[in-house]
This record gives structure tokens, C-alpha cells and sequence, in this order.
């Protein structure tokens, strides 16, 4: 080892935020270390950035040190874990390794999105373990709301890190893996310098409910239900989506899928046998036929997006499938902070139709995928780390777990957020730089930051709306004819009850005529004037000024 090497941890994602998860670990010395990255995830805009349909970790670091990337980990097929990768591999273009449901899930997703080319993907699950470039990673198994999940332990000549990725205490989950408590401590004994650990629930106390207590409420749902049940979740917890099933066919209830990502996520599932001893599912075109008391439909939409089959259903809009009074809609799921107006909205519209909708304030019909405190302490206890570093979480979050982890006796805690670089050894654990860091935007089929995507011009015109002026002059610098004016999405009449479009063309012909001909030749000049003098009018005759473009062209001379 050479003397100035060291281990250290940069996150780019999820730290600070909860959501698009991506973590650097870095080993050697500091003008040469490799690197290899965990996790590369999403997060979903809210409406400040109208038009943008992904937002992505700002990878820019990694451009320079694009060489000394090794290799990218998956440890589980979340969005806010792996969704960024169709967009950010072909820039990287490392080898991917991930379970074979994450494989299976990011190929069928590629499909669905018409996606140029292969992503190759080296599967690894939970006991196995790979050396990729200085460091040699194992996968432990845990538990967490989708097919196997894994947290990793990353061992150095520095030390051994655990990433925990998501997980959670479920002693009977309705898909494995258990935790598993035994290698956690083993790996514990082996000696753990550092614990990354998920920070989700670090404000909740106490341990989660299990899945199996989740199963039997649902399964009452529908053995109750005198119509219809619909239960919608997150389309990747196939354990749940099991459990929906099971419980439906011990009902005498035929099953009806909804939504293609959740078609994708179960025929995935089955390729690799998690559906096995389920029955098929029926098609939509057979639903009308069947008794209301003798169906069940699990549909996506949980999280109030206006195009899932839930929104289409509260709004009344799918052909072959409508819900009728009297039947029961359940949110198999809690709401993603910022998505509560959304789903307000599509539980309204159901009520209004006379559907009785059950949510987890309700019933037990949902419990998350991530550790309570209780839990945590019991993660703490089987590692044993020197340093635990609180990640995947917003500020909140992280603070009530370094609070925690502190309490608990861990003598290091440090504060990182996304883009501090932490050296974890040799020496005193510290932040020692910070890296490029920040988000970028996926609109369309372009990806680029907040300027070039013209998302602040955007933002402002959603407030503001558009005029364009056209203004042609002769050789004489007389106007010729009327001035074009479009008007987009301002008012149709100003305070006085004029119509706006004749305001607009008062203040274009005055601030004209106002400059003297001789000076008329400055065309600059001249189309400033104009877009001032259309901002003021519409300020003074609405109380806002538009986004103005203006041209102005001369003819003959």
C-alpha cells in the first residue's frame, strides 16, 4: 500500500434529498484513485420544473475520471437507485452489476422506451462477491418492498464499508429475502470501519409492521367487499402484488393488471419464477363480464400521476374498465412528499362517484420498505462501525439519525451532504473537498441543466405568457401597414375592460411615433423601445409584464 493512498466516499445523489441515489467510493491516491459507483437514480420533477419528465444527478466529476470508473453496482431496481442508468451509461460505459430481476427489469424498460443499444449487465445477488478494480464487493441479502434487494460490504486494504441501500426488519415479508442478521454479524466481527445506512424512516420510532400483517388486513378487505376492489401500489413490490393475488383467488376473485409498468415489473417476475403458483391474470376486455363481487384489479397510479390507469379511472376514462358506487379503492402505499395535492384530487374524484376509498390512516394496508429506529440500532449492533454516515434522506432525516447513531454510541457521525468528498481512512474521518455536484433535466429526448433545457425562460412564461411584434418599415421609416401582434396566454381585456390586444397595439404605434424619423434608423433601438413600451402596457392595464419578442424589418432603401 502505497503511503498516500486513501479510502474515501462521495455522493452525488440522495444525500440531502430523498431520491436519486448515487454513491462514489474511491480508493488510491489523490491524483490517481479509481472509483466505483452505487446505485445511479432518479427523482421525479414537481411542477417548478414544467416540461421535465426525469431529473438526473449531475455526473460532470466523473467526465475527467471517467477512466478510473471500475465498475457500477445496482442494489436494487428502485427508480431513485437505478433509474438514471438508461440515460447516463452510454457516457460511462463500465460494466453494471445487478441482480436478475434488476437486469431483467432495466431491459424490459429499455424496450418499453425504445432505447438505442445494449446495456450489458453482470449479475450478482446476495453471497456473491466480485473484485472490481481495488475493491472487493459482497452482496448481503435483505429485505425492502421489491424482488431482491441487497446491501453490499465493500472491502479495502483501508477498512470495509457497508452500504446498506434500502432495507428493512421483516421477520415474515411476503417475498424474501429475509435480513440477514448472521452474516451482518459476521461481517461485524470481520470489522467494519464505516456504515452508510439508509436514513428514511430515522424520525419514525419503534420497528416497522411486517408485510405479513399488511397481507391479512388486504386479505379482510376482500373477503368483506360486497363490489369491486381495486388496490393500487407501487408497481415494483411484487410482494405485495402477490399477496393482492393470493388473497383475491382465496376470495374466488379473478385478478385484472393495470398499468404497463406493472405489467412489465410481473412479467419480469415471473421470467424468474416470483409469480409461481399464481394463476394467469384476466385481460381487460373480459372485466365487464364478470360480477363486480368476483374481481379484484391492482392498477398503478398510487402517487396520483395524471396518465396512471388510477387517475384515468377517477376521472372516468378507460374504455373496457369503470368503477361503479359501492366499490372499494385501496392505496396499498403512502404518499411521496409532494404528491399529496395529486393524490387529493384522484380521491375526490372517486368519492364523487360513490367509490369508498381506504388508505393506510384507515387499515394497516401499507408499511414501507425502511428501518424505524429500532432497526437501525439493531444494524449498528451487528456491524459494529466506527463511523456511521447517514445517507438517503433530506436534511431532517439525516439529522434525526446522526442524532440517533450518537445516542447509540457510535463516536463518528460526520455531516455530509451531496458533493462532499469524506476521506473514511487513513486518519481522522473529515471532509476534505467538495466535487462537482447538482441535477440535470431529461425533457423530451434531450438532457442537459436548467439553462440549456430553457427551463427558467419556461417557468416565467407559465407565469407571464408571450407577445410577438412584428413592426415592417419602409424606406422612410414610416410603419407600413398595422403592426403584428400574438398575444399567448395573457388576459383578454386590461382593467379598464379594453380588449388587450388593443392596448398592446396603442402602446406599439405611440412608442413609434414618439422617436423622431432621424432616429428611427437604429432598429435596436427602436425594437427595445417597442418591448417596453407592450411590458409597461400590459403591467399598467393587468398588473404583469410578458416575455416580449419584437421584430422589426425595413423594406426597400
Amino acid at each position: 500500500m502505497a503511503k498516500q493512498d486513501e479510502l474515501v466516499f462521495l455522493p452525488l445523489g440522495g444525500v440531502g434529498e430523498i431520491g436519486m441515489n448515487l454513491a462514489l467510493y474511491g480508493y488510491g491516491p489523490a491524483e490517481q484513485r479509481q472509483w466505483i459507483m452505487v446505485d445511479c437514480g432518479v427523482t421525479f420533477p414537481g411542477p417548478d420544473l414544467p416540461g421535465v419528465d426525469l431529473v438526473l444527478p449531475d455526473i460532470r466529476f466523473l467526465a475527467k475520471e471517467r477512466k478510473n470508473l471500475k465498475g457500477i453496482i445496482i442494489t436494487h431496481a428502485h427508480e431513485d437507485h437505478y433509474g438514471a442508468l438508461n440515460d447516463l451509461w452510454p457516457g460511462l460505459n463500465v460494466p453494471i452489476y445487478a441482480s436478475a430481476f434488476t437486469a431483467g427489469l432495466l431491459e424490459a424498460k429499455r424496450d418499453y422506451e425504445k432505447s438505442m443499444g445494449e446495456i450489458p449487465v453482470t449479475l450478482f445477488k446476495a453471497g456473491d462477491r466480485i473484485n472490481v478494480g481495488p475493491f472487493e464487493i459482497e452482496g448481503v441479502a435483505v429485505n425492502h418492498s421489491i424482488p431482491e434487494p441487497m446491501s453490499l460490504m465493500i472491502r479495502t486494504p483501508l477498512g470495509n464499508v457497508v452500504h446498506t441501500g434500502d432495507w428493512k426488519i421483516d421477520h415474515e415479508p411476503s417475498l424474501g429475502p429475509l435480513t440477514d442478521e448472521t452474516r451482518f454479524r459476521q461481517l461485524g466481527e470481520e470489522g467494519v470501519l464505516a456504515l452508510m445506512c439508509d436514513s428514511t424512516n430515522a424520525l419514525r420510532d419503534g420497528v416497522s409492521p411486517s408485510e405479513k400483517d399488511v397481507s391479512e388486513s388486504l386479505r379482510k378487505i376482500i373477503e368483506d367487499a360486497e363490489g369491486r376492489v381495486a388496490i393500487t401500489t407501487f408497481s415494483s413490490n411484487v410482494g405485495r402484488i402477490r399477496t393482492i393475488a393470493e388473497a383475491a383467488e382465496a376470495a374466488g376473485r379473478e385478478i385484472l393488471l393495470l398499468g404497463s409498468s406493472l405489467k412489465r415489473v410481473v412479467d419480469v417476475a415471473r421470467d424468474i419464477g416470483l409469480m409461481e403458483g399464481i394463476k394467469p391474470f384476466i385481460a381487460e376486455d373480459e372485466y365487464g363480464y364478470i360480477p363486480r363481487d368476483k374481481v379484484v384489479v391492482i392498477l398503478t397510479g398510487s402517487q396520483g400521476e395524471p396518465r396512471a390507469a388510477l387517475a384515468k379511472l377517477s376521472r372516468d376514462e378507460m374504455r373496457n374498465v369503470a368503477l361503479a358506487a359501492g366499490d372499494i379503492v385501496v392505496f396499498s402505499s403512502r404518499a411521496i412528499p409532494g404528491n399529496e395535492k395529486a393524490i387529493q384530487d384522484i380521491k375526490n374524484g372517486l368519492i364523487e362517484q360513490g367509490v369508498h376509498v381506504v388508505t393506510d390512516a384507515e387499515a394497516l394496508v401499507h408499511v414501507s420498505g425502511h428501518p424505524r429506529r429500532n432497526e437501525l440500532q439493531k444494524m449498528y449492533e451487528w456491524t459494529r462501525p466506527k463511523v456511521v454516515i447517514p445517507v438517503h434522506g433530506e436534511a431532517t432525516h439525516l439529522t434525526a439519525h446522526k442524532e440517533l447513531a450518537e445516542q447509540s454510541g457510535i463516536a463518528t457521525v460526520p455531516r455530509v451532504r451531496n458533493g462532499d468528498v469524506v476521506r473514511l481512512a487513513p486518519g481522522p474521518v473529515e471532509v476534505i473537498g467538495e466535487a462537482p455536484h447538482g441535477r440535470i433535466f431529461k425533457d423530451g429526448i434531450l438532457i442537459g441543466d436548467f439553462d440549456e433545457m430553457g427551463i427558467g425562460e419556461r417557468k416565467k412564461l407559465s407565469y407571464v405568457g408571450h407577445v410577438a411584434v412584428n413592426v415592417v418599415l419602409d424606406a422612410r421609416y414610416d410603419i407600413v401597414g398595422d403592426p403584428d401582434l400574438v398575444p399567448i396566454g395573457l388576459p383578454a381585456y386590461d382593467d379598464e375592460g379594453e380588449e388587450m390586444e388593443d392596448t398592446l397595439f396603442d402602446a406599439i404605434v405611440s412608442a413609434i411615433e414618439s422617436i423622431p424619423r432621424a432616429r428611427r434608423k437604429d432598429l435596436n433601438m427602436l425594437q427595445e423601445a417597442v418591448r417596453r413600451a407592450v411590458r409597461a402596457a400590459a403591467n399598467q392595464g393587468w398588473g404583469k409584464k410578458p416575455m416580449v419578442t419584437v421584430f422589426v424589418t425595413r423594406t426597400g432603401g
